[in-house]
């Protein structure tokens, strides 16, 4: 997997790639990175494209000034998918925050997309999270803490969203980093202060009518994304929904093959 960047604007624009044939758009919430994706693209079959969502991952420090929220974070998603110029439209997945992201951009734009796929994604009014609610009304205390005192609330994260253990410790390596590399404090409190539910409680009237083939996948013991939301949105989508017994949230890291068996049935359409 190779890390690529393109200037758009006078924003760069970062993706992980994997592998060739019709294209599919990948994209991670909070608190991760487009390795969140690291063991589901090699199992799809096309050419994958982790997109990293602006002031996450190696895209924190950037720009400080930039709007993130996810209204706008599907306006540089269009923009950048503008540049590459593909020859078909892609296939579109979100995970967390990055399901907002593709809820918003296949809302403004469906008829640049193959298809959706969404996996314990935010969605109407489920988000934030009580933990990143209370984040934003702390952040003027919290942005001036030292990465130690905000560690043990990361890794309790990490871990409460997690049913495999094993990947639970190396989420924490990959995606704890790039907060300690720029400053986890002010980087976290950045990104919970620019999250406003409103951005995908404004387009859910639309999602019944984008007339687009859907798959949805959910790990149905999820605390923070309840299956009831899946349920939801598979429904609207005109879908059914696939349950992971026993999965929690971080279902690309946790259960692989059957995030990408649902992104493959999408493209063998």
């Amino acid at each position: 997997m190779d890390m690529q960047q393109k200037i758009i604007g006078g924003v760069t624009n970062r993706w992980l790639e994997h592998g060739s044939g019709r294209p599919v758009v990948l994209i991670h919430g909070i608190p991760t990175s487009p390795r969140l994706w690291r063991h589901v693209m090699p199992l799809v079959q096309g050419r994958s494209m982790a997109w990293e969502m602006h002031g996450y991952g190696s895209s924190i420090p950037v720009d400080k000034a930039e709007n993130i929220s996810l209204s706008a974070q599907a306006d540089y998603l269009l923009g950048w998918l503008d540049s590459l110029e593909l020859d078909e439209p892609p296939v579109l997945v979100g995970h967390d925050l990055g399901g907002g992201v593709a809820q918003i951009a296949a809302a403004r734009a469906p008829d640049r997309f193959a298809g959706l796929m969404f996996t314990n994604a935010v969605c109407y009014d489920s988000w934030p999270i009580p933990s990143v609610k209370m984040m934003a009304r702390l952040a003027p205390v919290l942005r001036h803490l030292p990465e130690v005192l905000l560690y043990p609330t990361f890794v309790q994260l990490i871990h409460r969203g997690h049913d495999n253990r094993q990947r639970a410790l190396e989420s924490l390596g990959e995606h704890w980093s790039p907060y300690v590399a720029n400053g986890a404090a002010r980087s976290m409190t950045r990104q919970v202060t620019a999250l406003d539910v409103q951005d995908t409680i404004a387009i859910a009237d639309r999602l019944p009518s984008l007339g687009l083939p859907a798959r949805v996948i959910w790990g149905e013991a999820d605390r923070f994304q309840k299956v009831q939301y899946g349920e939801r949105l598979a429904a609207d989508l005109g879908t059914e929904i696939t349950r992971i017994p026993g999965g929690k949230h971080f279902t690309p890291e946790d259960h692989p093959n059957d995030v990408a068996a649902e992104i493959n049935a999408l493209l063998n359409r």
